[in-house]
């Protein structure tokens, strides 16, 4: 119904059968002035409603805007600012207000760039789609920056022209890196080109005097053994070159070059582009997460968000809320209305981490959701579609879960189109060096230590370790390492059991590791009187969230009456 017919329904008077008048036209005239002033007001608060509807759309999109890690600018195709993000300001230490309508060209400090820079303006605006260029840029300070960027252009709107979209990546570090690399392998090359003078001088040597062959293989086999030490040091120890060749074994966030790794980056790179539903199957730490980054960052969805939901550590009375909303007054405590993941995921890639442990009711709506798009809010009757991407993980035997009654047959069968079975570290010996380097690097940065070398012998510690918490498990160990390393050596002061033969009669009396961790979780709830919360609580022992504790209760089937 419009504003004028409520308006006119509100203060419309009781008609009275009788003769018109002057009073009446005066009165018809208020009348219709009321109606006015009603309809007017109805207006301003279908307005106000409005506005508050964009402002908060508004908010929502400017953090991700503003925030972004490269910086984010608007030009005209002859190069004037119209917007920029935050971190593109900070990235030319510049005020955002004094940015905007100033020329692109004012902080390109040479005439070649800025000639670059134009040709690039006119390209994208011409000839359309993405188009790239590297150039340098100067901060307000005067110190430049080597930079990339992507840009598009985007089309006229109500007449107006359009506008330039450009994308500026900081290349520094890259540029910085390349440098370093480059200066290692030419010392590499003039200390190998020295000894090979050497080592062709004490042939010659050799040669010409025969009658000192003694003192002639001497000499050769010092310089063999130079040579071997060199090797050792520049390969075992150099943990920068070291570094290098691990970054060039790297698959995005993924580190290996092993057979086992290498069959995982295949089914990466066969599946990434598509919108398949993924199942990642292995144990615990053995990097699932680390793979579905990696499957959404070579998708077309990699530009919208991925959304992780851990099934494991989500309360099973908020799990349906977490995933599919609520509207405000749907439970007790539902104070605000709330978006749920899945809508949050929209465009995107949504993760269901550990999916084994959502409740069995559950799973018939996310069966929906995956076979139809669309679920309902808890308390709202109102259906939503949604475009999003599954990938689920699980380290649990799914086919047995489903024997058990605790996993949907129909489930496992949508979810299950391209399993990927990520290999255990144990499987892959030949990545635990790249994987060390890497975290040597990470934990130098992050604690300050100076850590350059790794001896052999600390490598062939990790080596011999059957690693049953993986991934995970090798990343705590180095951690622990570099703070507790003294100088510039890494050195691994824990003692590793090594790896069972498959016929040590030992294993027989050896539990796997969630039985360990069922049989620990039990002593001390027992130990507590099965209390969970508080001071001298379970999950205060156990260092871990009361709701993390009860969901591993779930999952372990432990209860009061669990003996």
């Amino acid at each position: 119904m419009s504003a004028h017919r409520k308006a006119r329904q509100t203060v419309a008077p009781q008609k009275k059968a009788r003769p018109p008048g002057p009073k009446d036209d005066l009165k018809r005239l208020v009348q219709e002035l009321e109606i006015h002033q009603l309809e007017l007001e109805m207006q301003n608060e279908e307005l106000r409603q409005t506005q508050n509807k964009l402002e908060a759309s508004l908010n929502a999109y400017a953090g991700l805007y503003d925030f972004a890690p490269v910086g984010y600018f608007s030009v005209t195709p002859q190069g004037l600012i119209q917007t920029v993000n935050l971190t593109g300001a900070q990235l030319l230490d510049a005020e955002r207000l004094r940015l905007i309508g100033t020329p692109m060209s004012l902080w390109i400090p040479t005439t070649h760039d800025r000639k670059i820079f134009l040709k690039h303006c006119e390209e994208a605006y011409t000839a359309r789609g993405s188009h790239a260029c590297e150039l340098q840029l100067r901060k307000k300070n005067g110190t430049t920056f080597d930079a990339q960027l992507q840009s598009t252009a985007t089309d006229m709107v109500d007449g107006q022209t359009g506008s330039i979209r450009i994308t500026v990546f900081d290349m520094t570090e890259r540029k910085q890196m390349q440098n370093a690399m480059q200066k290692a392998y030419e010392e590499l090359d003039r200390k190998v080109a020295e000894r090979t003078r050497e080592l062709t001088l004490a042939n010659e040597l050799l040669v010409q005097e025969i009658g000192v062959r003694k003192e002639a293989e001497d000499s050769l086999r010092l310089a063999l053994r130079e040579i071997k030490l060199l090797k050792d040091r520049l390969l075992a120890e150099n943990v920068y070159l070291q570094q290098e060749v691990a970054r060039a074994s790297n698959f995005g966030e993924i580190i290996g070059k092993g057979r086992a790794i290498s069959r995982v980056f295949a089914k990466i790179d066969m599946v990434a582009p598509q919108d398949t539903t993924v199942l990642l199957l292995g144990e615990t730490g053995s990097g699932k997460g680390v793979v579905a980054r990696a499957i959404h960052a070579r998708s077309s969805r990699k530009d919208r968000p991925m959304v992780t939901v851990n099934c494991t550590a989500l309360p099973a009375n908020l799990i349906e809320s977490e995933l599919f909303g609520r509207e405000k007054g749907a439970f007790t405590g539902a104070a605000a209305r709330q978006m749920g993941r899945f809508e949050l995921a929209d465009g995107g890639t949504i993760f269901l981490d550990e999916i084994g442990e959502m409740p069995v009711d559950l799973q018939c709506k996310l069966l929906r959701v995956i076979q139809d798009g669309e679920f309902e809010r808890l308390g709202s009757p109102r259906t939503i579609k949604v475009d999003v991407r599954i990938i689920a993980a699980s380290n649990r035997n799914l086919e047995e879960e489903i024997k058990k009654g605790n996993f949907r047959e129909d489930l496992y069968y949508r979810l299950n189109v391209f399993p990927i079975t990520i290999p255990p570290l144990r499987s892959r010996k030949e990545d635990i060096q790249l994987l060390v380097n890497f975290f040597v690097a990470k934990f130098n940065k992050k604690i300050g230590k100076q850590i350059q070398t790794i001896p052999l012998e600390s490598l062939d510690i990790l080596q011999e370790y059957s690693w049953p918490g993986n991934v995970r498990e090798l990343e705590s160990v180095v951690e622990r390492a570099v703070i507790s390393s003294r100088g510039s050596a890494l050195h691994v002061e824990d003692r590793f059991s090594p790896l069972p033969k498959p016929n040590d009669a030992s294993l027989q009396d050896i539990k796997s590791l969630p039985d360990m961790e069922r049989d620990y979780i039990l002593r001390v709830l027992q130990k507590t009187n099965w209390r969970i919360e508080g001071k001298n609580g379970a999950a205060v022992i156990l260092d871990m969230n009361p709701s993390t504790l009860r969901a591993r209760m779930r999952k372990f089937g432990i209860h009061r009456n669990y003996i």
